[in-house]
């Protein structure tokens, strides 16, 4: 069944907020429709945040014609087709469900929610208004890299025979400064967990994503290696009052996360999230090795794929690079000539094409609200065996 939008042609987005995500996203929203070729247009209808002022400025920047400083009213309104969750991932569980019963499309940021039972209800609240004719998508834009993309198609294809090992890393270092703020990212009540959940399961989607395996079991250690920082704001007040180190608050989510597992189809797995690997500012890695030939990709240079063909001749043999810009490549057709580089942004735009595409044609976008409460039960494993000093955890595999 085909889903309808209120206006023919159109799908009227609320993007709920405005920071550096909000900002990714509206760009993508922008920009899709001018590269690719989709069945309805998305239009930015709107913008909510809190601060009215900053949400109006947001809207001048990207020609947003409607402002609110309460989501309800963007949920209640029929006008609006589709809500795209950009905000802490405490706020994604009641915005999500309340979007989904009236009827809406729901985008939602990754990590699905914050605690597993919030997950569990976004993804019966999304079967539900499936039903309806309201689809549900979370947001891990990695996967729509064209050499990620790739990469799963050539595991698709056989290429690397049965999948023996997958490891990946995912390293920043955005926190290393002892004086950095406390910001909401470092506060579990508002981000759920640290690197963990935040990039920790970028690489756990991707990894499966890949290799179509699902992690049955994993041991994980996290560590916090500051444990308290300057409250957002006190520093410079303070120090006029002649206090040498500002008001301090408690770090309650982890620095970093170590994860080894095992998949239902018998590989063996290890993941390394951290915002503490000094020098890496959003380096992502993964390699995967088969019977037949491995593969490896690296972040810092997105749009090569380095891939071994195991059956070749011994002197010949070794880590081919790919440059994953052809026109057959995924999605690489509909921006420049070969060996013309994409960046960080283009895999939002891609999200958002795919996303549109789905909602014209009444197809469950990928990865759907299930994959997104799969990827949660995967994380709250971790924080319980680390909680238990690495203590073993059989995680069911479906998705």
């Amino acid at each position: 069944m085909t889903s309808t939008t209120s206006e023919p042609g159109k799908l009227r987005i609320a993007l709920i907020g405005y920071s550096f995500m909000g900002s990714i996203h509206a760009q993508a929203w922008t920009t899709a429709p001018r590269f690719f070729d989709l069945d309805v247009v998305p239009v930015l209808a709107a913008v909510c945040g809190r601060n009215q002022e900053a949400a109006e400025s947001f809207a001048d920047k990207f020609g947003i014609g409607r402002v609110e400083t309460d989501w309800r009213a963007l949920v209640a309104d029929p006008e609006i087709d589709a809500v795209d969750i950009c905000v802490p991932g405490n706020l994604h569980a009641e915005i999500a469900i309340a979007a989904l019963q009236a009827g809406k499309h729901v985008l939602c940021e990754k990590p699905l929610a914050n605690t597993l039972a919030e997950a569990e209800r976004m993804a019966l609240a999304a079967e539900e208004a499936k039903a309806r004719g309201a689809l549900a998508m979370v947001g891990f834009s990695y996967r729509r890299t064209p050499a990620l993309a790739y990469a799963r198609d050539l595991v698709r294809d056989g290429r690397l025979g049965t999948i023996r090992h997958i490891r990946a890393s995912y390293l920043q270092d955005w926190i290393v400064d002892e004086d950095f703020p406390l910001v909401w990212r470092l506060e579990k009540d508002k981000a759920g967990s640290g690197a963990l959940g935040d990039i920790g399961a970028h690489i756990i989607d991707l990894a499966q994503y890949v290799t179509g395996h699902r992690l049955a079991g994993i041991s994980a250690l996290t560590e916090t290696f500051v444990k308290t920082r300057p409250l957002a704001g006190s520093s410079s007040g303070l120090r006029a009052q002649g206090h040498d180190k500002a008001e301090q608050g408690t770090v309650t989510v982890d620095d970093a996360a170590v994860i080894v597992g095992r998949t239902a189809e018998g590989a063996l797995a290890t993941f390394e999230a951290t915002r503490f690997a000094t020098g890496r500012k959003n380096a992502i890695r993964l390699e995967v090795n088969g019977s037949l030939g491995s593969l490896a990709f690296d972040f810092e240079d997105l749009n090569e794929l380095w891939f071994h063909d195991h059956t070749d001749p011994a002197e010949s043999a070794g880590f081919r690079r790919i440059l994953v810009t052809e026109p057959t490549h995924p999605y690489a057709g509909a921006w420049w000539p070969p060996g013309h580089g994409l960046g960080y942004d283009h895999a939002f735009v891609h999200q958002a094409a795919d996303f549109a595409r789905c909602i014209a044609r009444g197809e469950q976008p990928e990865p759907s609200f299930a994959e997104g409460l799969q990827i949660q039960r995967l994380l709250d494993a971790a924080e319980t065996s680390a909680a238990h000093n690495a203590q073993w955890q059989d995680v069911t595999a479906g998705a």
